[in-house]
């Protein structure tokens, strides 16, 4: 059992990189890409790796450059990640996590984008290309 500096408790599992971590409250926020490599089309790839979080009870939002996922804690999170990493057929696939573990407090992906809202004082997209207000 490894204790970190931050009171979380991490037991090594069967295979090198499977951490249980215990902490709460907590939040994690991951910006997940994961990209098949040798294909001109990705889409049934990147639709496999959806599924896979769709599964793991993840929330999560897709864009069209990555997706936001929202976890109870930094092992669901990486344990949603692993499975649409794995969910994707191809000979080599890239995957780019970026993680914000929220380990004092809880909060919604949605009470950051709020904030910043507020502080606009407006909504946090673009009125152009697309945006909510340009009638496309």
């Amino acid at each position: 059992m490894l204790v970190s500096k931050h009171g979380c408790r991490c037991r090594i599992g069967e295979t090198p990189f499977a951490l249980t971590m215990k902490l709460d409250p907590m939040t994690a926020f991951g910006l997940l890409r994961v990209t098949p490599m040798g294909k001109d089309d990705v889409t049934a790839d990147v639709a496999a790796a959806i599924e896979a979080l769709e599964a793991s009870g993840v929330s999560y939002e897709t864009t069209p450059m990555a997706t936001t996922i929202e976890a109870e804690s930094a092992a669901e999170l990486f344990r949603a990640c692993a499975a649409a990493h794995e969910a994707v057929d191809a000979a080599e696939v890239h995957t780019l996590l970026q993680v914000d573990d929220k380990r004092e407090k809880s909060m919604a992906a949605a009470d950051k984008v709020d904030a910043v809202a507020d502080e606009l004082g407006r909504d946090p997209t673009s009125e152009r290309n697309g945006g909510p207000d340009d009638g496309n």
